[in-house]
């Protein structure tokens, strides 16, 4: 009974869910893009897409190269999260969901008699069942099962796609060693260039190496989880703290000039000023990027007494914004905001003359209109020309709160 954890990965997502929406793109190659433009990239490729060489990442030109028949489509954030939520239902229906990972990510426990192999198989085949019923035949997932989620989601990424992989106890290490080391979670281009520097090169010797060895390459007590990890031991999570609000767009043709590029940066910042109220919490920095269609990059921050107050934020970037090059080379090709140094409005007392205080009440009016009769009912004059702009989006660590960020 070694088998604590059953790890579900949803793939090719997006894709999957515009060929479960659209049956006309069933079987056929699709890849999401974040805005439809020659100049963007694919956010997501369907599996029909992949065997012609489109992945995440591939310029829209080189995957109609690849793939002449390939359909383009428009990433179409809030349909994910709406069927994201109903997957989380359909494998609660089977085996109660302990934490979820991502848009397209979740870890179950496995107790008692589930954590019989026999009986983690039939539960795992059950939750397809159970997806293609409820929510549609075209989402289709990998189920990694192993004695810890970290193993778990290592098995999910073996057999791909619609996989089912156990790993037992008395299968480790050995049932590792077909991989590479950034196969293995947590461990990416940077991480394996240390581990190289170490004297690991393959998974074999990643396992091979004592719990000390880990520690001096990862150069920190997270080398010592990993060596447990591959041992098959589940360890408690550590706490995580919220380190940013962050919001970034990729500008589509029309809106490739200067006074529209900081039209979308008004909105994403007047967008991430009302999530961050709806966290409780208060920022003490701004920063923003900009980057251009050659390449290049513009990116300036400001520090600032921590506020959740939209016009103090609004005023930051536009001093900001006084250094923009504004007849630059190369035309803005998408635009970031970020807000760091976080805290709990109510762990830090704001200055005795902070201006902010003056517009609580209105920050609390327009995040209350906006809720109730949609997110661009009320909003600062900065951001119109954007207001069709810079739509939801789903980063890998954040699932979109359907009630604050949804749009209209």
């Amino acid at each position: 009974m070694t088998l604590r954890a059953l790890y579900v990965d949803f793939n090719s997502y997006f894709a999957s869910v515009e060929q479960q929406l659209r049956p006309e793109l069933r079987g056929k190659p699709v890849a999401v893009l974040p805005v439809l433009a020659e100049t963007t990239c694919c956010i997501a490729a369907s599996y029909e897409a992949r065997r012609h060489g489109v992945k995440t990442g591939t310029l829209v030109a080189q995957a109609r190269k690849l793939c002449p028949g390939i359909h383009l489509v428009e990433a179409r954030p809030a349909a994910y999260v709406e069927l994201h939520h109903r997957l989380i239902g359909a494998v609660e229906s089977c085996l109660h969901v302990g934490r979820v990972l991502s848009i397209d990510e979740m870890a179950c426990r496995l107790s008692g008699s589930d954590s019989r192999r026999g009986r983690a198989l039939a539960i795992a085949r059950q939750i397809k069942r159970t997806i293609a019923e409820a929510v549609g035949s075209e989402i289709r997932c990998s189920i990694g099962i192993a004695p810890n989620t970290f193993l778990a989601k290592v098995a999910s990424d073996m057999e791909k796609p619609d996989g089912l992989v156990v790993i037992e106890q008395a299968d480790l290490p050995e049932a590792l060693y077909g991989l590479g080391l950034r196969d293995l979670c947590g461990i990416g281009k940077a991480m394996e260039q240390r581990l190289n520097r170490h004297g690991i090169r393959s998974v074999r010797e990643l396992c091979a190496a004592s719990r000390e060895e880990l520690r001096a390459a990862w150069g920190s007590i997270e080398g010592e989880r990993v060596h447990a990890r591959l041992r098959g031991e589940e360890l408690p999570v550590l706490p995580s703290q919220r380190g940013s609000v962050s919001h970034s767009h990729v500008l589509p043709p029309e809106l490739r000039r200067s006074e529209t590029a900081f039209s979308v940066l008004h909105r994403l910042l007047q967008k991430a000023a009302m999530r961050l109220r709806s966290y409780g919490c208060i920022a003490g920095a701004l920063h923003v990027k900009v980057k251009f269609q050659d390449g290049s990059r513009w990116e300036r921050q400001a520090r600032f007494d921590p506020t959740s107050d939209t016009l103090q934020l609004l005023d930051a970037l536009n001093r900001l914004w006084q250094a923009f090059p504004g007849k630059s080379q190369s035309p803005p090709h998408g635009v970031s905001v970020a807000l760091s140094q976080l805290d709990e409005q109510t762990q830090r007392n704001r200055a005795l003359f902070d201006q902010g205080r003056a517009h609580d009440k209105l920050d609390a009016v327009i995040d209350s209109v906006n809720l109730r009769y949609g997110r661009q009912t009320l909003y600062f004059g900065g951001a119109y020309r954007a207001l069709s702009a810079a739509p939801m989006r789903i980063a890998f660590n954040h699932i979109p709160d359907l009630e604050t960020e949804a749009d209209d």
